[in-house]
C-alpha cells in the first residue's frame, strides 16, 4: 500500500505515520491513510477505547460505498493525515486514536521524549512533577506519564488528585523539579485535551526556570519525540512513582492568600464561577483565608465536569459563557463576579455598571490588566524597581502605567511562556484573561491568585468609597481612554489562514481604518521592539497603526483554528465624562472590526 516492493515491518508502519506522511494516494482524495498502517497502530495502542473505536471504522469504511462508509474514510483520514505537533504549547487536539489525535499513544510518545530529552542533559534522576486537570482522559495520561519517566530512570512525582495549573507550576518550582508536566485542554471544548511542558530545577537556570517551554527547547524536545519507536518498546513499569505531598497545595493557598492578605477588609460580596473546571475550591478557600467570606458559588458550574454542560465553550471570553455568573450577581445583589477558566490559569471578572444591558459589565482582559498593573505598579515602587510585561497583542496602557511609576517595562511575543520568563518581572499579563501576579511562586499565569488580589483591590477601593470603574476611570484621565476589542476568524481548514495572512502582506492590507489612514505597518516576521532597545524573535503577525493612533494586530491562533484581530483606540478624556468617551471609543472600535470584516471576508 505504500507504493515500496518491500514489505514493511510493524515498526516502520508505525513510524511512518508518526512522521505525519501521507501515503496511498490512488485513493479518493479523501481518503490518505493505509489500512496496514493503521493496524500497526491498532496494535500498538493500550488503550481498548481507541483500539476499538479505530478497528469499528476501518469494517465501516471497507463494508459499503454508502454515506457511513464515506464518514468512516474521512474520519480514518483526518485522524491519521497528520502527527500533532509539539511545540511550545505543547499538545493539545481532538481526543481520538490516531497520530492526528490527543490519545495515550501520543502522550506515551511525547512522554518518552521528554524523559529521553531530559536524561540526555541531566543524567539518570531526572524529576518530573506532573499535575492533571478533570477533562476526559487527562489521569490516564497522567499516569502514563508518570510510568515513563520511571521506567527511563526518573524520578517521577504525580498529584494524588486533579489541580490547577498555577498549583502544578507552583509545584515545579518549590520542589526545584528539572521540569513538568500538566495535563490539560484548558478552556478547549470537552473533546480536547492537551499536555503542557514546563523547564526548571537543573534543565533551564535563567530567569525562564519554572516557565513554559519556549525555543530551542521545544524543537529539541519534538526531536526527541520523533525518536521515540512503538509504544510497546517503551518501559511502563506498575508503579515506582512519588505521589505528591498535600502540603504543596496547602503550601500554595497560603502563599496565594499571604501575598494578598490585608487587614479588615472592606466586605465584598464576591459571585465565584469555576466553569466546571478544578479550580473552584482552592478559590474559595484563598479567598476565605484573606478574609472574603461573603462568596455565592454558580453552584451549576462549581463541581469539576469533563463535559461542561452549561457552556458552549468553557472560556470566560466567549459570549454567553457568564450568564449564569452574571443573573447570580443581579441576584444576590454582589460586588463582584470573578470566573476562573476549568484549569484555574485565567481569570475574568464583572462588575456592576447601570449603563450596561442588564446593570453588569464584563471587564476585557486588557481592564483587568490595567487594574492589576497599577496595583502591582504601586507596591513595586515603594522598592524602586521591577518589571511589567506584556505581550504585544495587548493594551498600550501597561507601558503608560510603568512609566508613571518609574518602572521597567517589557513587550514580549504573544504567550506567557514569553511574559513569565522576563528578568526582574513584578508583573505580566496577556490580554486573553491570563496574569502573573506572583512570579517569585508561579512564573505562569494564575487565575486564583489573580482573582484574590482583585477582591483586594475591590475591599480596598470600597474602603475608600470608591470602586474598581472609579479606577479605570482615574486611569483613562492620567493616561488616556485605551479600549479595545477582539475580532476573530474560526476556520475549518487551516489553510485559509495561511493564504489570508499571504495576501495581507501583498497588498490587501487597509489603506484606512474607522476613516484614518494607516500610516504604519509592521510585519513581526521582521522582529519588533521590545520597549526597552531590543528586538523580539520574528513571529506570524501584522500591526496596522493609524493616523489616529488606533492599531490592529493580525496574527493566526496558536491554540485554535482561528485568525485573531486585536483592535485598540486611545481616546483623551481631558475634562469629558468617561461615560462619554467610553462609548465615542466603542464606536469608533466597532467601525475598526467593520472594516476588517469586509478586508478579512468574515459574514456578520
Amino acid at each position: 500500500m505504500f507504493g515500496n516492493t518491500r514489505e514493511e515491518s510493524h515498526c516502520e508502519r508505525f513510524q511512518y505515520f508518526c512522521r505525519g506522511t501521507v501515503a496511498d494516494m490512488t485513493r479518493d482524495p479523501v481518503d490518505v491513510y493505509d489500512d496496514a498502517a493503521v493496524n500497526a497502530w491498532i496494535q500498538d495502542d493500550p488503550d481498548p477505547v481507541t483500539r476499538a473505536e479505530l478497528t469499528e471504522l476501518l469494517a465501516t469504511a471497507a463494508s459499503s460505498h454508502g454515506k457511513q462508509a464515506e464518514e468512516a474514510r474521512a474520519a480514518i483520514s483526518d485522524a491519521f493525515s497528520d502527527t500533532l505537533t509539539f511545540g511550545t504549547a505543547g499538545l493539545r487536539g481532538r481526543l481520538g486514536g490516531g497520530p492526528n489525535r490527543m490519545n495515550r499513544v501520543v502522550v506515551i510518545r511525547a512522554a518518552a521524549g521528554l524523559s529521553a530529552y531530559l536524561k540526555d542533559r541531566l543524567g539518570e534522576g531526572f524529576s518530573v512533577v506532573i499535575g492533571y486537570d478533570a477533562r476526559h482522559n487527562s489521569e490516564q495520561f497522567a499516569r502514563d506519564t508518570a510510568a515513563v519517566v520511571t521506567g527511563a530512570g526518573g524520578r517521577a512525582i504525580l498529584f494524588e488528585s486533579h489541580c490547577p495549573t498555577p498549583v502544578l507550576a507552583f509545584a515545579l518550582r518549590r520542589l526545584e523539579a528539572d521540569a513538568g508536566v500538566m495535563v490539560t485542554a484548558s478552556h478547549n471544548p470537552p473533546q480536547d485535551n492537551g499536555y503542557k511542558v514546563y523547564l526548571g530545577g537543573r534543565a533551564v537556570t535563567d530567569s525562564g526556570q519554572g516557565a513554559q517551554i519556549v525555543p530551542p527547547y521545544d524543537t529539541q524536545i519534538a526531536a526527541a519525540i520523533d525518536a521515540v519507536g512503538p509504544v510497546a518498546s517503551v518501559p511502563r513499569p506498575q508503579s515506582g512513582w512519588e505521589t505528591i505531598d498535600p502540603a504543596i497545595r496547602e503550601e500554595y493557598i497560603e502563599r496565594a492568600a499571604q501575598a494578598a492578605r490585608m487587614k479588615s477588609p472592606a466586605p465584598v460580596r464576591i459571585v465565584l464561577t469555576a466553569m466546571h473546571g478544578v479550580g473552584g475550591a482552592i478559590c474559595r478557600e484563598v479567598l476565605a483565608r484573606v478574609g472574603f467570606t461573603d462568596v455565592v458559588e454558580v453552584a451549576e458550574q462549581f463541581e469539576p465536569d469533563p463535559d461542561f454542560p452549561t457552556v458552549a465553550f468553557p472560556n470566560p471570553e466567549e459570549p454567553g459563557a457568564l450568564d449564569l455568573a452574571l443573573d447570580k450577581a443581579r441576584e444576590v445583589e454582589a460586588d463582584l463576579v470573578i470566573a476562573n477558566d476549568p484549569d484555574a490559569d485565567r481569570c475574568s471578572a464583572a462588575i456592576p455598571d447601570a449603563d450596561a444591558p442588564g446593570g453588569w459589565r464584563q471587564l476585557t482582559g486588557d481592564e483587568v490588566g490595567a487594574l492589576l498593573g497599577e496595583q502591582a505598579a504601586e507596591l513595586a515602587a515603594f522598592a524602586g524597581n521591577g518589571v511589567l510585561a506584556c505581550s504585544v497583542v495587548s493594551s498600550r496602557l501597561l507601558r503608560r502605567i510603568a512609566q508613571s511609576h518609574g518602572l521597567g517595562f517589557r513587550r514580549t511575543l504573544t504567550g506567557f511562556k514569553w511574559i513569565s520568563r522576563e528578568p526582574g518581572l513584578v508583573f505580566g499579563y496577556e490580554e486573553a484573561l491570563g496574569y502573573c501576579v506572583d512570579p517569585a511562586a508561579v512564573r505562569d499565569k494564575d487565575g486564583i491568585s489573580a482573582s484574590v488580589r482583585l477582591a483586594v483591590l475591590s475591599s480596598v477601593l470600597k474602603q475608600q468609597g470608591r470602586t474598581l470603574q472609579d479606577l479605570l476611570d482615574r486611569l483613562a484621565r492620567e493616561h488616556g481612554l485605551h479600549a479595545t476589542s477582539p475580532l476573530s476568524m474560526r476556520v475549518e481548514d487551516l489553510s485559509i489562514i495561511t493564504a489570508t495572512m499571504e495576501r495581507l502582506r501583498s497588498g490587501g492590507a487597509p489603506a484606512k481604518l474607522a476613516g484614518s489612514p494607516v500610516s504604519t505597518t509592521v510585519d513581526l516576521l521582521d522582529g519588533v521592539s521590545d520597549g526597552n532597545g531590543g528586538t523580539l524573535p520574528p513571529t506570524n503577525g501584522l500591526v496596522w497603526v493609524t493616523a489616529s493612533d488606533d492599531r490592529v494586530v493580525v496574527r493566526p491562533s496558536g491554540t485554535e483554528p482561528k485568525l485573531k484581530c486585536y483592535c485598540e483606540v486611545i481616546l483623551p478624556v481631558g475634562d469629558s465624562p468617561a461615560t462619554e468617551v467610553r462609548q465615542a471609543a466603542a464606536e469608533r472600535l466597532e467601525a475598526i472590526k467593520e472594516d476588517l470584516r469586509g478586508i478579512l471576508g468574515i459574514v456578520a
